[in-house]
Formats: structure tokens, C-alpha cells, sequence
């Protein structure tokens, strides 16, 4: 079967890239195509090695023109793109490996009982938070012609359909491929952060809508069939946050005026989406039977009281869509008719499927009815939950204005103890701090609005407020004061995110600190969200260095919860790549420590992999059925505690990765001028990805370099370095040193030491050192070539090691479909590289002078490659 599908989707691929070609030949003619065929077999041939092909690319881009080098960038990121939507596809039609039964078979095999079940299905809570970092490289309007040809590759695969059905089916899939290639792939301009959240909220109505209640009632089913257990009607196992339009962390775009819209457009989404849902049910339930209780709010006299009592529901969300709309426009509108809350939206739907239950009609209460009841329990009027997220000196240049302005000195200049005892004082006082007639900076006045945004907006529309950059208990304590200052009149959990390698490892005891405050203890009344960060520690100090330091960090902030008798929920910021703390869903929950997941599964889904986990109906079931599969399973089969031996291994391993890394990172003076040369670094910020600027502060240098870019700049040339340097060399060292029997050991009954090898494992498979130094025999001056060699050396000693250490022959020898899956594209990939590295080469010899078709042809070039590597950072 599995030998069929790999036919089907290889085949897919052919037809796909025939019917672009077919596109190509009716607006360029025949000779283009054949040129790009040319292009496409040398590609083939030069992956595979043929040095004679590879050479026969560099001298045809020599030649060509820019137009003519931007058309071929275009065929070839067309032909990855729809190789991407092919595996979607693909994989959203091979269920026969469903998680959740694979699961089931296995609680089956270990005769867990119903009651420890059900103690572990209680603590099931998947909270993922939707970011557009780094964002989306696709322009949306061609992510909804991607949507379109994704379905119709569905119909063609699945359907029983006749022969005049496929024809026309295949015309549809032509028409989409040519409207893709005459669309301009690259924006003109940045999204704006309105632009990102209006993606995100797509993603909830085009799949996320009707997967969260198809997964429910799948998991439920088994759930009911294996332990005879049923879902409370009230169940909401996974939900959606974002911080897209809250998260404002160096981004200047993020204001209080964007959060409020974003506030306001969601909740309009939102009810447009439920007034469908409304309008469908109303058609349907028109039963004249019901209860007393529904019919004492109907009325005697009404025939169809369902279709009575929810007419007035969905008039008001009706209302509530349009008012907004208007509203927004700027007129004036009584929101007195506006849904504003959960419960008005909820009562009418929970008195029908009572009143349907009671007179004999389960199988219709538990159909559309209850799929509309879980959408209310998962995403509610508000759609989304909004995180605020903002840099901790923000918030203490509020404090350093205000105390000047009192004449008490500068905040900012005092000792934490006066720090402490400032903010406590003041969060116990009942006198408001801020005088009215206070005249604060621009910069301080937004963090002042954006509180006042939080105060005049639901309790219910809001996640959590994420302080990055915190490293003191006082970071915390500001934070609450700012809200309780706005008069935001319920206790909105404020989560301080542990981001570099040392705070990290302080966490611990700024927790403790905090914990032993009593007015603390009092207002997070026995619960605490913690955010711990993995793309900045990456940075800082290297992938297995950041990964021990998140692990250590963990598991001393569990024990302390439990110390203080405190339900800890850990937020996760992971990226799509290991160099920003990706891993695959069930090897992250699995590597993470004991105890863990008692608060819930917290964790960041970012820009492109939305789409590749959600973008879909069936690929979203799926993913939320990793998850929760994944988090069952950990709970009731936690990872062992590791020896003691173990931990002596990691963290000298740890130690001296970290400094393997920092040696060649910040200490080496080559490494900056070799980065800024060998990648396309300095070309990517003219790609208009994100609303955020690519560093946090303009001035700043690789250290204030976002993780995106640093991992973005990497992936384009193969080299990944961010991913892997530093780390077998420290294996090595740890071998050396006679530890081979320890790592054997660990890596058998470890999961987090595990996962962090099988993570090297398929960034091996993306890495390539011929292509890294086509770029430096062209872009690197003589004088620096000798460093990226030297790179390139420890990458290919790291790739041996790595598979000795696995007992494999070759990379992603225990994952062939993931294997598959890049070899379908590698051939793609190979001519964009020598492409893209002939464009640097022109575009760096024009100097200050711009060329808009050449640079256009690089950003073609740049996301073409994203999208082979399906990564941008």
C-alpha cells in the first residue's frame, strides 16, 4: 500500500509539473519550455552529483538576462510549490497510521485501567497559539489557489468519478496552475500585523472550523468505544490563541490601535462564522416537539420553537458582524445589540440540546447541534485568544518616566530590592499612580494604551500577557501594576519568557522569589504560565547547549510548582526548525520532563507550518490527533527521569557544544564577514515577509539579528549551520572521554536525548556542502574561503558521526516517506541555488544602485528555496 501511494505521489508531481509546463508553452512557447526542461534534467542530473551538469547550469545563467533568469526562478518555484501541495495532499489522505489508534492499541497491550484513563484524559489541554513568525513566504491569494488545486487533486484521487467528471476536473487544475503562474508570487509591499491576523483567521474558517469538531467526535468515539467514557458536553481538549496583532516584541507596526481592530475583526469573523452555523441549524431543526423548558422561552403559540429560539441569535450575530463592520468604518453604533459573551451564544444552543435529548431525539442533539457547542467551548465569540506580548524594558521605562517625574530618581537605575518594594507598595495601594495630568513620552504612552485596550475588552478575548526579555521577579510585578493601573479588573496571567541560555538557567530562583511573595501568591491564585523560549537560547549558545538548559530549566520550575502547591502550564515558543526549538510534535512532547504537562500543552505554530499542519480539514484532524495522542501518552507513560550518569554526560556534552559554538560564533572575527558574504543575509530584508523588522534593534549587529533571519540566511545555502554546530563535535569529545556505553544507553531510554540525534538526523538530510561551497567559490572573497571550509569539514564529520552513533548507513534511514518527501524536491531546489548565487553575484556588483527586475529574480529565488526546504526560519 505504502509502495502505491509513493507511485500516486510521484505521479502527481508529473501531472502537476506538466500541466505548468503546459502553461509555460502557451505564454513563453516551445523553446522556453525545452530551455526549462534543460534546466530541470541538468538539475537532476547536478543533485546526483554530475559535476559536468552543475557546470552546464553556472555557464546558461551566465548568459542569460535578468528577465530571463527571473522567468526561470519563477518556473522552478511554481514546480515546488506544487510539488509541497502534492505531499499535502498526500499526506492528507494516508490515515491508515491514525494516532489516536495507534495509541489506544498500545493503553490496550499495557491494560490501563478506565479510572488512569480517565485521571489522564482530564489533564488533556492543547492550547496552540497561532504566530506569524516567520511569516508565511506564500502571498495569500496564492495560498487559496493552493487550497483550490489541493481539493481538486482530492476529487481526482478519492472520487468514483467518470471520465467526463476527471476531464473537467483536470481543466480546473490547469486554469488554477496558469492563474498561479500569472500572478505575482512576491508582495509589493510588507503584511501589515491586520494582514497577518486576517491569514490566521482564514486558517480557522477555510479548515480549523470543521476539523476541531471532526477530531472531537473521532477521539470521542474511541474514547467511548475503548474505556466506555464520554466527552462532558463542555469539552475543549484543544483551543486557539494568537499573537498576531498583540505580539508588538520589536515590532513598531504592533500598536494599541492594531490590537483593538484585531480584537474587533476577530470577533466579526467569528460571528459571521457562527450566524452559518445558526442559519444551517435553523433549517434543520424543525421539529414542533420540546421540552417545557424551551417551550416557556419560546412561547405557546410557536410550532417550530427551535427555529423560534434561534432566530433572535442569529439576528444578533448578524448584527454583531455588521455593526462591527461599521464600526470600524467609523460611524457611531449602539453595540447594545452586539453577542459580546460566551454564554449568550451558548444558552440557546445548550437549551435545544436539552430539550432534544429529553424528547427522544439524541441522534439529531448530537449531530450539527453539538459540532456548533464544541466550536463555542473551542474558539468562542472572540475566535481567538490574543496574547500581548512586549520586551521587559518597555515596561520599566514607564516606571523610570513616572519616578523622575515624581522626583523620586530613576526607576530604572534602582536595585531590584527597590524595585520590589516599589511595585508591591503600589499594587497594594488603592490611590491610583498615574496622575491624570501626566504628559508621558510616545513610547511610554503606547504601553500605557495598550493596557487601556486590555481593560476595555473581555476577559474572554485575551490568552495571556508575555513579558520577553524578563530576567527579574520585578519584570512580573511591573506588569501587574501597568494592568491594575489601566483598571483591568480581573487577573490576566502575565507569563515571564526565559529566553537566553542564563536566563534560563535563573528562572528557578526568579520563580522562587516571586512564588514567596505573598501578594503574589494571592493574585495567581495556585496558577502560573511560564514561557520558555528556544530560538533566542539556540542563538545564544548552540541547539544542544539551549536544549539542556530548556530541559534543566523545566524541570526545576515543575518541582517548584509543586512546592507551592501551584498548577504550572509551560508555554513552549518552538519554531518549525530545530535551530529555533522545532521538533516534530510527539518527539517534543516526549523529550519533555516529568511532570510537565500537568498544566497543559502551551505551544507557538508558526507562519508556514500553519499551513503545512492545518491548512487543510483532514491534515488538521490529523495534527490535533499527534498532539493529543502524544500528550495522552506521556502522561500515562512519562519519560524516565534521567540517571544521574546521563546528566553528568549531557551537560558536559552541553558545556561543550556551547562553547564549540560561541568559539566560532562570537569569538572567530571571520565569522561575521563570512556570514554577511556566503548568504543572502543582507538581500533578505528586502523581502517583504513579516510586519516585524528583522532585527530588534536597527542598529544592532548579529546579536540583535531575530532568530528568523539568522536561520532563514542558512537554510538558503544548504549549510543549516545554526541547527548542528557545535553539537557532534561535543558527542565526539564525550566518546573520547569513554562515554560511548553511557550515550549508547542514553540514547535507547532517553526520549530528549534521543529526539535532539533524530532532529540532526533530518537536518542532515537537508544540508548539503557541495551546494554551501558553490556559493563560496563565487560570493566569498579568497582570504575567507578557508572558514567556510572549515565549516563545511565539521558538518560532514558531524553527518558520519551522527550515523555512527545511529547505527544507520544513510540519513533518515528510520523515516523514508520524510526522506522521499526532499528527494522529490531536491532536484527542483538544485537549479534555484546556482540561480540565486548567479543573482547575488550581479546584484552586489551593482552596489548602490538597484535593479528592480534582478532583485525581484532574488526574491523569487529566496522563496522558491523556503518553500523546497519547507522552512524560512
Amino acid at each position: 500500500m505504502s509502495q502505491q501511494l509513493d507511485i500516486q505521489l510521484r505521479e502527481t508531481v508529473r501531472f502537476l509539473g506538466t500541466t505548468l509546463g503546459d502553461t509555460i508553452r502557451a505564454q513563453l512557447g516551445e523553446q522556453w519550455l525545452q530551455r526549462i526542461e534543460t534546466v530541470r534534467l541538468a538539475g537532476r542530473e547536478s543533485y546526483q552529483g554530475n559535476s559536468d551538469a552543475s557546470q552546464q547550469l553556472k555557464d546558461l545563467f551566465s548568459e542569460l538576462q535578468n528577465d530571463e533568469l527571473l522567468t526561470i526562478g519563477r518556473a522552478f518555484s511554481q514546480f515546488l510549490n506544487l510539488a509541497n501541495i502534492a505531499e499535502q495532499e498526500f499526506n492528507a489522505i494516508t490515515t491508515d497510521d491514525d494516532p489516536v489508534t495507534t495509541l489506544f492499541d498500545h493503553l490496550k497491550s499495557a491494560e490501563i485501567s478506565q479510572s488512569t484513563f480517565a485521571d489522564a484524559f482530564e489533564q488533556l489541554k492543547i492550547d496552540l497559539v497561532l504566530t506569524a513568525h516567520p511569516t508565511e513566504v506564500t502571498r495569500r491569494t496564492l495560498i487559496h489557489k493552493h487550497s483550490e488545486l489541493a481539493s481538486c487533486l482530492r476529487d481526482l484521487h478519492h472520487s468514483q468519478i467518470t471520465q467526463e467528471q476527471r476531464d473537467d476536473l483536470e481543466t480546473r487544475v490547469a486554469d488554477l496552475i496558469s492563474q498561479a503562474w500569472h500572478t505575482e508570487e512576491i508582495r509589493s509591499i510588507r503584511p501589515t500585523p491586520v494582514d497577518e491576523a486576517r491569514w490566521g483567521f482564514s486558517v480557522i474558517e477555510n479548515s480549523l472550523w470543521d476539523a476541531v469538531p471532526a477530531f472531537i467526535r473521532s477521539l470521542e468515539k474511541k474514547v467511548q468505544d475503548r474505556f466506555k467514557i464520554s466527552l462532558p458536553i463542555d469539552a475543549a481538549p484543544v483551543q486557539f490563541s494568537s499573537w498576531m496583532g498583540g505580539d508588538r516584541d520589536g515590532n513598531p507596526n504592533v500598536t494599541s490601535k492594531v490590537t483593538q481592530q484585531v480584537l474587533l475583526l476577530a470577533r466579526k469573523r467569528a460571528a459571521k462564522l457562527f450566524a452559518q452555523d445558526i442559519d444551517r441549524l435553523q433549517a434543520e431543526l424543525s421539529m414542533s416537539d420540546c421540552d417545557d423548558e424551551l417551550r416557556a422561552l419560546v412561547g405557546n403559540d410557536s410550532r417550530e420553537p427551535y427555529r423560534a429560539l434561534l432566530r433572535p441569535l442569529f439576528t444578533k450575530l448578524k448584527a454583531t458582524e455588521e455593526g462591527i463592520g461599521e464600526f470600524l468604518a467609523g460611524k457611531q453604533i449602539d453595540q447594545q445589540d452586539w453577542i459580546s459573551s460566551q454564554a449568550q451564544l451558548l444558552e440557546p444552543l445548550l437549551n435545544c440540546h436539552r430539550s432534544l435529548h429529553a424528547c427522544g431525539m439524541k441522534v439529531i442533539a448530537d449531530g450539527q447541534l453539538l459540532d456548533t457547542i464544541r466550536r463555542v467551548h473551542c474558539f468562542g465569540v472572540h475566535l481567538l485568544k490574543l496574547d500581548i506580548r512586549q520586551d521587559s524594558e518597555r515596561h520599566a521605562d514607564v516606571f523610570g518616566e513616572l519616578t523622575r517625574y515624581f522626583g523620586l530618581g530613576d526607576y530604572n537605575e534602582w536595585s531590584e530590592q527597590d524595585k520590589q518594594a516599589f511595585l508591591l507598595r503600589e499594587l497594594a495601594s488603592k490611590r491610583p499612580l498615574i496622575p491624570t495630568n501626566w504628559q508621558p513620552s510616545a513610547e511610554v504612552k503606547e504601553v500605557l494604551d495598550t493596557c487601556k485596550v486590555i481593560a476595555q475588552n473581555s476577559e474572554q478575548g485575551f490568552g495571556i500577557y508575555v513579558i520577553s526579555m524578563a530576567s527579574l521577579p520585578s519584570d512580573v510585578l511591573a506588569v501587574q501594576l501597568l494592568l491594575k493601573e489601566s483598571q483591568v479588573n480581573w487577573p490576566m496571567p502575565v507569563a515571564p519568557l526565559f529566553e537566553t541560555l542564563d536566563d534560563l538557567n535563573n528562572a528557578p530562583v526568579v520563580m522562587k522569589q516571586l512564588f514567596d511573595i505573598d501578594w503574589y501568591r494571592g493574585y495567581i491564585q495556585g496558577k502560573q504560565h511560564i514561557m520558555i523560549g528556544y530560538s533566542d537560547s539556540a542563538k545564544d549558545a548552540g541547539a544542544l547547549a539551549a536544549g539542556w538548559a530548556q530541559y534543566e530549566s523545566q524541570e526545576a520550575l515543575v518541582k517548584l510548582a509543586d512546592e507551592y502547591n501551584t498548577k504550572l502550564t509551560l508555554f513552549h515558543g518552538r519554531g518549525g526548525t530545530i535551530g529555533r526549538g522545532g521538533l516534530p510534535a510527539h518527539a517534543a512532547i516526549h523529550s519533555q520532563p516529568p511532570g510537565s504537562l500537568t498544566g497543559g500543552f502551551r505551544v507557538t505554530e508558526q507562519g508556514e507550518t500553519i499551513r503545512y499542519k492545518f491548512g487543510m480539514p483532514e491534515l488538521a484532524k490529523g495534527s490535533l490527533g499527534i498532539y493529543a495522542s502524544a500528550i495522552i501518552e506521556a502522561i500515562l507513560f512519562p519519560p524516565p527521569q534521567p540517571k544521574q550518569k546521563w546528566r553528568e554526560a549531557i551537560k558536559m556534552m552541553a558545556d561543550e557544544g556551547r562553547d564549540n559554538y560561541r568559539q566560532t560564533v562570537r569569538h572567530d572575527p571571520n565569522f561575521v564577514p563570512y556570514f554577511r558574504v556566503a548568504t543572502p543575509e543582507q538581500e533578505l530584508g528586502k523581502l517583504p515577509l513579516g510586519s516585524r523588522p528583522a532585527k530588534r534593534k536597527p542598529t544592532g549587529g548579529i546579536e540583535s539579528l531575530r532568530a528568523i533571519p539568522w536561520i532563514f540566511a542558512w537554510a538558503q545555502t544548504r549549510l543549516v549551520l545554526p541547527s548542528w554546530l557545535g553539537v557532534m563535535k561535543a558527542v565526539k569529545t564525550a566518546q573520547e572521554q569513554g562515554l560511548q556505553e553511557t550515550i549508547d544507553e542514553m540514547l535507547e531510554h532517553w526520549p530528549f536525548f534521543h529526539s535532539r540525534l533524530s532532529m540532526l538526523d533530518m537536518v542532515f538530510n537537508k544540508a548539503d556542502s557541495r551546494i554551501s561551497q558553490e556559493y563560496d567559490q563565487r560570493l566569498v572573497p579568497e582570504d575567507l574561503r578557508h572558514f567556510g571550509q572549515s565549516l563545511r569539514e565539521e558538518l560532514d564529520m558531524s553527518v558520519a558521526l551522527l550515523l555512527e552513533v545511529l547505527g544507520q548507513e544513510s540519513v533518515m534511514e528510520s523515516d523514508p516517506k520524510g526522506k522521499e518527501s526532499m528527494t522529490i524536491r531536491a532536484g527542483y531546489l538544485q537549479p534555484l541555488h546556482f540561480l540565486q548565487i548567479e543573482l547575488l553575484e550581479r546584484v552586489r556588483k551593482l552596489g548602490e544602485q538597484t535593479d528592480p527586475v534582478l532583485e525581484r529574480a532574488m526574491m523569487v529565488t529566496i522563496a522558491g528555496i523556503a518553500v523546497g526546504m519547507r522552512n524560512t526560519g
